[in-house]
């Protein structure tokens, strides 16, 4: 299988980091699990500029570097490449994060993944004159059995993949949100995500 995994909140506790930074840098006491929105400018009720801040300090390498692993990430996905599959992890960060990035996999035993970063979001600018080392004409030729991604605003991005079966990472932004249709299904965890992945390969 080719496997598209998603970076942030599901290899890492990104957003759970990113609350405690809230609160330090603004004194705004938002919770990882009161976080309602994957917008976190909405969710954390703060302003663009403060938002941009925030952003930026987020993707410093050492904050990056900081991030916990999501429990059973890197034993599942090393499970997955040791039987032959080929995983690309595929971020919405910005290209002048590629090497904390890359970093941050390593350290956790994921040096066999393979990294891309793709501007998700058109978030590039709050990283000024950063550039994408995957493009969407590139990104759009490629193929996917499998996807584990937290973000509904992502799954646009996986139209032209008809039979792709998507674990949707449960998190708090997510859990009432309306699947797209039958090959969505919603995953608590790694566990869960390694059993339908299981169950195509059974198919």
């Amino acid at each position: 299988m080719n496997i598209y995994v998603d970076f942030d909140d599901c290899l890492c506790e990104t957003a759970r980091y990113i609350s405690g930074l809230a609160a330090e840098m603004f004194g705004v006491d938002v919770p990882y699990e009161q976080i309602s929105f994957f917008d976190l400018q909405r969710s954390f009720s703060i302003t663009g500029e403060q938002y941009e801040r925030m952003m930026i300090e987020a993707h410093k390498p050492e904050s990056l570097l900081a991030f916990e692993e999501t429990p059973g990430a890197s034993e599942t996905i090393n499970a997955w490449i040791k039987a032959g599959h080929e995983v690309f992890v595929i971020t919405g960060r910005p290209y002048s994060s590629f090497g904390p990035s890359r970093e941050w996999l390593d350290r956790h035993g994921l040096r066999r993944a393979r990294l891309y970063c793709l501007n998700k979001y058109g978030r590039d600018s709050f990283i000024k004159k950063s550039d994408f080392n995957l493009e969407f004409d590139e990104f759009y030729k490629m193929h996917f059995d499998l996807a584990v991604e937290d973000s509904t605003l992502a799954f646009k991005y996986f139209g032209h993949l008809p039979e792709l079966k998507v674990c949707v990472f449960e998190r708090p932004w997510n859990r009432s949100c309306e699947l797209p249709g039958e090959g969505y299904s919603i995953c608590p965890d790694w566990l869960s995500v390694r059993k339908v992945a299981n169950d195509i390969l059974l198919c």
